[in-house]
């Protein structure tokens, strides 16, 4: 809890829905991939869990995540 409040009180506050949405979909992301691993048999690949990242930061964007359209890069198409 002191690590969220530490990250939360050095954002600006224009920006603490994208820390929210970022905590969320990060650790959410690498369960998906570590679950796909281990049960559907795929190759851990840091390539494919960003590419996976950037579909899914697309789809909380068109979903109302406004603020990951704040901080991630134009080239990801999540504006």
């Amino acid at each position: 809890m002191d690590r969220w409040l530490h990250a939360k009180g050095n954002t600006p506050p224009i920006l603490h829905k994208a820390l929210k949405s970022v905590a969320l979909l990060v650790p959410w992301m690498i369960c998906k991939h570590r679950n796909s691993c281990f049960f559907d048999n795929e190759r851990p690949s840091l390539h494919t869990l960003v590419d996976r990242f950037k579909d899914d930061a697309h789809s909380w964007a068109q979903a109302g995540a406004t603020g990951l359209r704040i901080v991630l890069p134009q080239t990801w198409d999540v504006h």
